[in-house]
């Protein structure tokens, strides 16, 4: 999840098209969210 959480903080769009799954980011969303800004959930 760390992974996830510093792409989605960090990355380029590039970055989450080539290491994020979008199937694998909804089931973890609940979780992710938390430990993301608010800037990123508002994406």
């Amino acid at each position: 999840m760390s992974l996830y959480r510093t792409v989605l903080a960090e990355g380029l769009r590039e970055d989450v098209v080539t290491y994020l799954n979008r199937d694998l980011l909804l089931d973890q969303w609940p979780v992710l969210r938390t430990l993301v800004s608010r800037p990123i959930r508002e994406v």
